[in-house]
């Protein structure tokens, strides 16, 4: 057990691990690794802020691991295949895995925004970017990012 009693303290990331010609636009998304910094190994918590103009990330669903997000502050607008919806604190937005709806939140606003995001962690998963030649193929582990034509990203 472990117990966190300064979220905003975890050490935060700015970095992504998308390819480097996919990795532009993301400094303003800052993560902080709750579930990591807890000792957790079969779901991910993070405790995410998007500053202003920031995204979540490019507009993607998964294969097989399911997501879910909870708006602590601030306002974000969440991007899907059915349009774009505003969410705000205490609402709360699910992803089921296997659902080819590409989402990806985006802050529009001129202050941050904070939510949690959860997810699970599985060692072989496939995500699709709809808006972009991409895919992430993950074995055992093991990330690929690589074109939808099966061409490896370097």
């Amino acid at each position: 057990m472990a117990v966190i009693r300064e979220p905003s303290k975890v050490e935060r990331r700015r970095v992504t691990i998308y390819p480097a010609e996919f990795a532009a636009g993301f400094e303003g998304r800052i993560k902080r690794a709750l579930g990591n910094a807890g000792g957790l190994t079969q779901f991910g918590v993070n405790l995410t802020t998007l500053e202003p103009g920031a995204p979540s990330a490019h507009r993607h669903w998964h294969a097989k691991e399911d997501e879910f997000i909870y708006v602590l502050d601030g306002e974000l607008t969440l991007v899907t295949d059915a349009g774009e919806e505003v969410l705000g604190p205490g609402m709360a937005a699910t992803f089921p895995a296997g659902e080819a709806n590409g989402h990806m939140l985006v802050n529009r606003t001129g202050a941050p925004a904070t939510y949690l995001e959860v997810g699970t962690r599985s060692a072989d998963e496939d995500v699709d970017y709809p808006d972009i030649d991409l895919r992430l193929h993950k074995r055992a582990g093991k990330v690929v990012f690589m074109r939808k034509s099966g061409e490896p990203v370097p």
